[in-house]
């Protein structure tokens, strides 16, 4: 899975870092560092964390094809 971050529209709210943080970390109060080519295994959380950065600074190649995964999440989250 291959990750882009648009580090002009990143504005530093971490919502990445906090929902996969083997992937997105923080580095200072503003920088965000990350791995471009996450492993399959994170791709739950990269969808989360896709999903829940304010600004729409992340795309992430290869989620699309999740399908049941991210139906499974989905329903995982609403049980709790």
């Amino acid at each position: 899975m291959r990750l882009v971050v648009d580090l002009n529209k990143c504005q530093g709210y971490a919502q990445c870092a906090f929902l996969a943080p083997d992937v997105f970390a923080m580095h200072g109060e503003e920088s965000l560092v990350y791995n471009p080519r996450a492993e399959e295994e994170q791709r739950e959380r990269l969808a989360r964390a896709v999903a829940a950065c304010p600004v729409q600074a992340i795309t992430a190649d290869g989620l699309d094809g999740a399908g049941d995964g991210a139906a499974s999440g989905r329903e995982a989250s609403d049980g709790r």
